[in-house]
């Protein structure tokens, strides 16, 4: 399973990018995506969740994003939707995905990050 993180870029504070985490190499769906932030000098920190269930997905999303930045699914493409940036909102972007294994067990991958710098 690879996964393609991309969408990131420049932006002006108090604006917005779209992130994209593509999975490919597998015909499962992902059972949860994470993205993830690091900022420079920083640990990475979870920002935000999707899990898949059979009523359909659940989001979770850290205090600090919660009023601005979405999460969504099409397929086993998972987008991180982000307005009203902040220069805090700064950093490489990771995600990470669960997929379940022929034995039936899980494997969590992960993509390469993609930048996001916020200037005002």
């Amino acid at each position: 399973v690879q996964l393609q993180a991309s969408g990131g870029g420049l932006a002006q504070v108090g604006g917005s990018l779209k992130l994209a985490c593509e999975a490919s190499g597998t015909n499962a769906l992902l059972n949860a995506v994470q993205w993830h932030r690091q900022a420079p000098g920083e640990q990475r920190e979870l920002v935000a969740t999707l899990m898949r269930r059979a009523s359909g997905d659940t989001t979770t999303l850290d205090p600090s994003v919660k009023r601005r930045f979405t999460v969504s699914r099409e397929g086993n493409t998972v987008y991180l939707q982000m307005i009203d940036l902040q220069a805090m909102d700064s950093g490489d972007y990771f995600c990470n995905a669960n997929v379940y294994t022929p034995s039936g067990g899980s494997v969590w991958y992960w993509g390469q990050g993609t930048q996001v710098t916020v200037s005002s």
